[in-house]
């Protein structure tokens, strides 16, 4: 290693932990702003689409040409992607992916493209959601902020996960959620330094998101109360449930991608036209399955649907949504995610409320629980999944009952060797990119923090016993309140975590060299272990 350039990064990491936190602010004001623009937008534009249906239906003329403008959306769509290939999907993957350094994007280029092909996508009808451009819109408007400011590539990746949380919180009016996902789902460890900084700008987007759209949550569910004791047998059950249906919907992702790759025939640039092409149809038939959906819960609890009714819902929303996500149109996953679990935990209600000729089961309770559950069992980050629909729905009354059903949602996902659906579509777009081979390395060094798990080979473990990767250092090791200079005698502990420097280039290996078990591989490509 350059030995200058080290001893800088050293002197900044040191120096740098308080004013981390006025960064934390800065990137929330700038990303939450952005991003409650670009969600601003996102609801006008769909507004305005879902009402020109209802024209649509008296001025039946016009339907042809309305058809003309969705395959011109679907091909432009088509074309930013194709330009900008990073901002295909929600982008959850792709912010992993440049935090692990195995990719590089303009960030100026990237995030106006996936500000346009989103507001294209979701406001036309698409079957996805706001929240996976928005943390790929917040991560990229902070790097943009740490390359003006000339922030070190550790500051840089920092702030990337603090400009993530904020656009999660500025989405969803969910902060704390925003400050749990981006730990456990965008930087992999609970690191008390970065959470301190995203906390601060995930706080700082939600003032900007409440001083627009206001203070309520996005599900507005009416008289709420704990499920009873007596009914928790129906929770294991509904977690069994929501369990496999999230493994079966990480799957029908994967093949839904896979589909449109088999589709040689079809240019690459032209796939969401396909997506766009059944939006109209579906807009003229069954609009309420137009958009993310966030609509369509509160519609769950406040009309009566009949079981029949949610059946076919269920499927052509979860169908829709696989043809959608698929073709690489920037829009998320999450909110789709979210009503189908919602279908569910209402369906599941209205049947054994039939079965038992009365109301035993709470809709609206168990609405929650499965939204809950089923995020659980796709992403495998229960901690989120139960902070995250607590402050989007604002009940507090099921925090034990949701904490059931996501438990056991998890281990029915465990159960089935199922891989959290990011990481999943982290390997599968590294792959079919070939980032590994054509991103082009840079030798600036960076400092990273990474916790000591119980059982893992660290745990018990002399310094001096362990065969480190190449190109690293130990530069310190915190237990507790106290940060100890290492020296080979130390013996490392769970719960301890190691402050190392190393090169850009090399971030990735040695992150993942140290943090995967021996002899086992995550190499997930095509969503199969090898």
């Amino acid at each position: 290693m350059d030995r200058n350039d080290t001893h800088k990064t050293l002197a900044i990491w040191f120096n740098f932990k308080f004013r981390l936190l006025i960064g934390g602010v800065m990137v929330g004001l700038l990303s939450g702003s952005v991003v409650v623009l670009f969600r601003f937008v996102l609801e006008e534009v769909l507004d305005c689409v879902l009402g020109f249906y209802h024209y649509q239906l008296r001025h039946i003329w016009i339907i042809p040409l309305w058809f003309v403008i969705l395959v011109i959306s679907g091909w432009v769509t088509g074309m930013l992607v194709k330009k900008q290939p990073a901002i295909s999907g929600s982008g959850i993957p792709q912010v992993k992916a440049v935090l692990q350094n195995k990719l590089h994007m303009n960030w100026w280029k990237a995030v106006t493209a996936k500000f346009v092909g989103g507001a294209i996508s979701i406001g036309s009808g698409l079957s996805l959601g706001r929240e996976g451009p928005s943390i790929q819109i917040g991560a990229l408007t902070a790097q943009g902020f740490s390359r003006l400011m000339s922030k070190s590539k550790t500051e840089e990746n920092i702030l990337i996960t603090c400009g993530a949380s904020a656009g999660l919180a500025a989405a969803f009016n969910a902060p704390i959620a925003g400050v749990i996902f981006a730990l456990e789902e965008i930087h992999l460890n609970f690191s008390p330094l970065i959470l301190i900084a995203s906390l601060a700008s995930s706080l700082v987007a939600d003032f900007v998101s409440k001083e627009f759209f206001g203070m309520g949550p996005i599900f507005h569910f009416m008289n709420v109360g704990p499920v009873p004791l007596n009914q928790y047998i129906h929770l294991l059950v509904l977690g069994i449930i929501v369990g496999i249906m999230g493994v079966v919907f990480n799957k029908f992702i994967y093949a839904f991608q896979d589909f449109y790759q088999k589709m040689t025939w079809l240019p690459a640039s032209h796939r969401p036209i396909l997506p766009f092409v059944m939006a109209g149809v579906l807009g003229l038939t069954l609009p309420l399955l137009l958009g993310g959906g966030n609509s369509l819960v509160n519609d769950l609890i406040a009309d009566s649907f009949s079981l029949k009714f949610l059946l076919v819902i269920l499927i052509f929303k979860f169908l829709f949504t696989m043809l959608s996500y698929g073709s690489s149109a920037p829009g998320g996953i999450f909110l789709p995610m979210l009503v189908i679990g919602a279908l569910i935990g209402v369906m599941y209600s209205k049947f054994i409320n039939g079965l038992w000729g009365m109301s035993a089961l709470s809709e609206s309770s168990f609405l929650i629980l499965a939204m809950a559950g089923y995020l659980t069992a796709s992403l495998k980050a229960p901690i989120t999944g139960i902070i995250l629909i607590t402050e989007m729905t604002g009940n507090f009354a099921n925090l034990l009952s949701t904490g059931v059903v996501c438990l056991v949602a998890y281990m029915t996902a465990e159960l089935f060797r199922s891989h959290p659906v990011y990481e999943v579509l982290l390997e599968r777009f590294l792959y079919q990119r070939k980032e590994r081979d054509e991103a082009e390395q840079s030798s600036s060094k960076v400092i990273f923090e990474l916790p000591i798990l119980q059982g893992s080979r660290l745990d018990g473990t002399q310094i001096k016993d362990f065969q480190w990767p190449v190109h690293c250092l130990i530069v310190s090791v915190k237990r507790g309140s106290d940060e100890k200079i290492p020296d080979g005698e130390m013996l490392l502990l769970a719960g301890d975590y190691l402050t190392i420097l190393t090169s850009d280039r090399h971030v990735a290996y040695v992150h993942d060299s140290l943090r995967e078990p021996a002899g086992q591989s995550t190499n997930w490509i095509q969503g199969i272990p090898k």
